[in-house]
């Protein structure tokens, strides 16, 4: 009941002439940032926060907010068009979202991505509303080592993403890892790989290694087959067949769990969600080989999980003052410049305030829809454009993207030459998406793992004598052997099968 009065209160806040300006703003904002390939929440969110400086702390907020969780869809539409992620729980997307881009289902793949994102983002704020406080206490329990255990398993659920080839997956994988590992060590402050280059010592940014490994690599390889290429398909239609409903709609409760569920643990990534809805898709479906190839759990699982994720992720933030991600401290620090403190006093001392900006979240979400889903097929039109327009202007939107984040040309240079490297993996069969995913979990991972033997008296046994770790490696070891198991049957199987042929 006290949380329904709440809500009302901040009903009447929201609903406000300027409010609603604000938040239709925001969201706007949000789509842009995440359609502009190389720019992503995070920057655009940090840009944007100077011209909230005279505006009322609710006003700004409820801008702020609709960018980060309209960016998130923001980067589906790049990462189905043009096989570039804005950010990095966009990733997943780009495996079937792209495929079904090919097929001349561009306008599927983005209203089943804008209903999933309806559905995780409303029931997230439900969350926020009902749940938030209760639920934020157990994730006070998690420290490093539960951390550690989490990423591991992560970094485990990978294995579902290396291809027909294990090897050729653990070479993308272990690349990932090396490179999280340039930079400062977050324990000693030791330099490490930085080969005497002064630009490498804070380590390399997630939007140069995807913007290379995705973006640029993708404009070499369809330069190269230029004459080879066929126009792209009309996209005719924005909802699934009538036979994929019940699949979709399936992923889509699968979805929101997950991303609930990963959302609210400090510092566990939207990528996380993305990943593991992902994987539990690709585990449940009754012929997981469509997977890669344009199935569409595979787009509808992982976008609700990432939308679901960024609702939840403000659970911690609103009731311990603890940022989950890095977007979501950049709205910390908005709040701090405001002269707000997140935390359980927030409730108490600034209602109205809380209350706001989580009506606003159910209006933003509303607002999105409508953007979305029925102008799906204007956004599918970007992949009408000729090639010989679209490429020099990825090319320039994905520098200017990646200049923006440190006003440095070496970041560019850095960009183009992981374009290259990008360009040799997809030549190889390399996964590139298994390489970014081990880079984005690599240095949480390591320094969970560093902070946890760090304050250990039993060296490695604490991450088994912890309940909450010791379960989730359990569970992250049973599906590695689960995996090798099933990858020796399909091996069995395929030799039974040749030497009966």
């Amino acid at each position: 009941m006290e949380s329904l009065q709440g809500l009302l209160i901040g009903f009447q806040e929201a609903l406000t002439v300027w409010n609603i300006i604000y938040c239709i703003i925001g969201v706007s904002m949000g789509m842009f940032v995440g359609v502009l390939p190389g720019l992503g929440p995070v920057a655009g969110t940090a840009l944007l926060i100077p011209i909230t400086f005279g505006m009322e702390p609710v006003s700004a907020i409820i801008m702020l907010a609709g960018i980060y969780y309209g960016s998130m869809y923001g980067g589906t539409i790049t990462s189905v068009l043009i096989n570039t992620p804005g950010e990095s729980a966009s990733v997943i997307t780009c495996i079937d979202g792209h495929q079904l881009a090919k097929q001349g289902r561009a306008g599927t793949a983005l209203g089943v991505a804008a209903i999933g994102s309806f559905v995780g983002g409303i029931v997230a704020v439900l969350g926020l509303t009902f749940l938030g406080p209760p639920l934020a206490r157990f994730a006070l329990k998690f420290g490093p080592p539960e951390y550690f255990a989490l990423m591991l398993l992560g970094l485990l659920l990978i294995v579902g993403l290396m291809g027909k080839s294990i090897t050729r997956g653990l070479i993308a994988a272990l690349f990932g890892l090396l490179l999280a590992l340039i930079g400062m060590d977050p324990i000693s402050g030791e330099i490490r790989f930085t080969f005497g280059q002064m630009n490498l010592i804070e380590g390399i940014d997630f939007v140069i290694v995807a913007m290379g490994l995705f973006g640029i690599s993708e404009i070499l390889l369809n330069a190269e087959n230029k004459m080879k290429m066929d126009k792209p398909a009309k996209v005719q239609g924005m909802l699934p067949r009538r036979d994929e409903w019940k699949p979709t709609m399936k992923s889509v409760g699968r979805g929101t769990g997950i991303g609930m569920l990963i959302g609210l643990i400090p510092g566990a990534g939207a990528t996380i969600s993305s990943l593991i809805s992902y994987s539990i898709e690709k585990k449940m479906a009754k012929d997981p080989s469509r997977f890669g190839k344009g199935a569409i759990e595979g787009v509808a699982g992982p976008e609700t999980a990432n939308n679901a994720h960024s609702g939840a992720a403000l659970i911690p933030l609103f009731t311990l003052g603890i940022p989950s991600s890095p977007t979501v401290a950049v709205l910390l620090g908005a709040f701090m410049m405001h002269g707000l403190a997140p935390g359980p006093a927030l409730f108490q001392n600034n209602p109205n305030f809380v209350w706001g900006i989580i009506a606003s979240m159910f209006i933003g979400n509303f607002i999105l829809l409508i953007f979305n889903l029925p102008l799906a097929g204007f956004w599918a039109k970007i992949a009408l454009v000729p090639y010989k327009l679209l490429f020099p202007l990825i090319l320039i939107l994905t520098m200017v993207g990646t200049y923006s984040i440190n006003n440095s040309l070496w970041d560019i240079g850095l960009m183009l030459l992981f374009g290259v490297v990008g360009y040799i993996m997809k030549k190889l069969d390399i996964p590139a998406a298994v390489t970014v995913l081990t880079f984005v979990l690599g240095g949480q991972i390591e320094s969970s793992f560093l902070q946890s033997l760090a304050t250990s008296t039993d060296g490695f046994l604490i991450f088994f004598m912890r309940p909450i770790s010791g379960t989730l490696i359990a569970i992250g070891l049973l599906l590695l052997v689960f995996s090798t198991l099933n990858g020796f049957k399909k091996k069995k199987n395929l030799i039974e099968g040749d030497f009966e042929v």
